[in-house]
This record gives structure tokens, C-alpha cells and sequence, in this order.
């Protein structure tokens, strides 16, 4: 029987064990984690994950803001506004909530934000440094709390056959290198890959996170991998609307030796490591060692 990877459950212990770290860094160190959240234009699904952001960093003891503008706020609006962000020294990490309207280069407004706190790890310098394997880094929020639910069913992964389905600088990239740097076996598979059955067959790890429902196939699967379902997906089912993984959970469920359902796994990650993040950013900018502070009973 599959284990099937409770990503709420673990999210919200990590979350529990970091909220008394930030205390500590309180008491200890004077420090208390500051998180700015910017938000351009009305977009429903961008709203919902603003608000989830928001409370939890309530909950853990972040000190976090939403800083909303209109669709027709300028790019160079935008990057003032990021200018003044990096300046406030109580200010340890911003996010600024993607996608952008078309008008906006998010590329430029990424960039922008400063390498110490941008908590996304999107930032061109974290990115360099991450395909370096150097540890002064943030990483994305995703593919380091895929990572960690892999490594929680499997401690070490040397030597493993991965397989990572999907070529986003926002998830597969980074998770390649991730893995990599488990000395893992990394595969990159994308829209223009041919034979993805057979790649997968041989994979010890499958991470899917390609956008498309319900695409991993059970007969793509060999017995006993480990597959990280990043998808989420709407889906219409008897005339009312879904959220499905990219994998056929149901199918798939039935030959590995771990899974991560949708909604429900990695989802909760992905925020707890955003908190995370913020944290080890406070860290960095206070002079205190972030990641054995951070990283110690986390």
C-alpha cells in the first residue's frame, strides 16, 4: 500500500517548530521577521494565495503586509515601490505575487527586489547561486518543499533515478538541480520530449509539474518510485469544477511506494517554506547563521 504523503500535516508541524524558532530570534537576537506582500491587479486565484500567504505568516509570528495596486499601475511604478522595500531595514522579505499584467516585466521587477530578500529565490544572483550548490542562497519555495517530502520517505537519495517532467524557471529547473545535488540520476523531461513513458518506467523519483491533468499515466510508473504530484489543475466532473494533480493519482497510487495527492501536498509546502524563507532572510540580514539556525529541529 502507497504511502500517500500528507503535505497539510507536515507543513503545519514544520510551521509549529518554526514559529518557536522565530521566537527565539525575537528574545535572542532582537530580530522579528518582517515579510511585504505585493499584489498588482484582481486576480482571483492570485488573491487566494496572497490571503493563505498572509495568515500563516500570522500564525508562525511573521509580521506580514499585502500591498495591493491596480492593473494600471506602472512597471516603473512597480520598481519604485520594490526600491523603497529594499531600503526599510525592518523589511526582510518580499514576494511579489505572480503573474503580473502583461504591461509588467517580471523578469525586471524580479530582479529588482534585493538578492537577501527575495524569499521567491527568483532573483537572477539566488538562481546562479543555487546551479552552484553554494549555500548562501534562497531557494524556490516548491521545488525545496517537494525535496523535503521526498527526503522524508526516502532519507538518501544517492545514486536514484529522478525524473523531473516539466522545464519552469519557477519549479523544474531548480528541482533539477536540487536533485543533482543529491547526487541523484536527473532527468529533465518537457513539452518537446519524446519517449516520457519510457523515462519515467526507469525513475526511482518522478516529479510532475507540467500543467496538464491527469498527464502521468499508472503504466509510466515503475513499482516502488516515489512521485511528487506539483499539478493543480480545474477540472469539470459531473458538472462541477476540480482540482486535479498532473498525475492519475488514482491509477498511479496503486504501484508506488509514495505519493503526494492534489489538493494536499505539496501546496502546504510550498507556503511553510515561503515562511521558511522569510526567516532564514531575517537571519541573513541580521548577521545571524541562518541555515544552522533555521535548519536545527526544523
Amino acid at each position: 500500500m502507497a504511502i500517500i504523503i500528507d503535505g497539510k500535516k507536515i507543513a503545519n508541524d514544520l510551521c509549529k517548530k518554526l514559529s518557536q524558532k522565530i521566537n527565539i530570534l525575537k528574545v535572542e537576537h532582537n530580530i522579528f521577521p518582517c515579510l511585504k506582500v505585493i499584489l498588482v491587479g484582481s486576480n482571483p486565484a492570485s488573491q487566494v494565495y496572497v490571503r493563505n500567504k498572509q495568515k500563516k505568516a500570522e500564525s508562525v509570528g511573521i509580521n506580514s503586509e499585502t500591498v495591493v495596486f491596480s492593473d494600471n499601475l506602472s512597471e516603473d511604478e512597480l520598481i519604485e515601490k520594490i526600491s523603497e522595500l529594499n531600503k526599510e531595514r525592518f523589511v526582510h522579505g518580499i514576494l511579489v505575487q505572480l503573474p503580473l499584467p502583461n504591461h509588467i516585466s517580471a523578469s525586471r521587477v524580479i530582479n529588482t527586489v534585493s538578492v537577501e530578500k527575495d524569499v521567491d529565490g527568483f532573483h537572477d544572483e539566488n538562481v546562479g547561486r543555487l546551479v552552484k550548490g553554494e549555500r548562501n542562497c534562497l531557494i524556490p519555495c516548491t521545488p525545496k518543499g517537494s525535496l523535503d517530502l521526498i527526503k522524508l520517505v526516502e532519507s538518501n537519495l544517492s545514486g536514484k533515478n529522478a525524473v523531473v517532467i516539466g522545464r519552469s524557471n519557477i519549479v523544474g529547473k531548480p528541482m533539477f538541480h536540487l536533485l543533482l545535488q543529491e547526487n541523484c540520476t536527473v532527468t529533465i523531461l518537457h513539452s518537446q520530449s519524446k519517449d516520457l513513458a519510457e523515462y519515467c518506467s526507469k525513475a526511482d523519483i518522478v516529479v510532475a509539474a507540467v500543467g496538464k491533468p491527469n498527464f502521468v499515466q499508472k503504466n509510466w510508473i515503475k513499482e516502488g518510485a516515489i512521485v511528487i504530484d506539483v499539478g493543480i489543475n480545474s477540472v469539470n466532473i459531473g458538472g462541477k469544477p476540480k482540482l486535479v494533480g498532473d498525475v492519475d493519482f488514482d491509477g498511479v497510487k496503486e504501484k508506488v511506494k509514495a505519493i503526494t495527492p492534489v489538493p494536499g501536498g505539496v501546496g502546504p509546502m510550498t507556503i511553510a517554506f515561503l515562511m521558511i524563507n522569510t526567516v532564514i532572510a531575517a537571519c541573513l540580514q541580521g548577521k545571524v547563521d541562518a541555515y544552522d539556525f533555521v535548519s536545527s529541529g526544523l
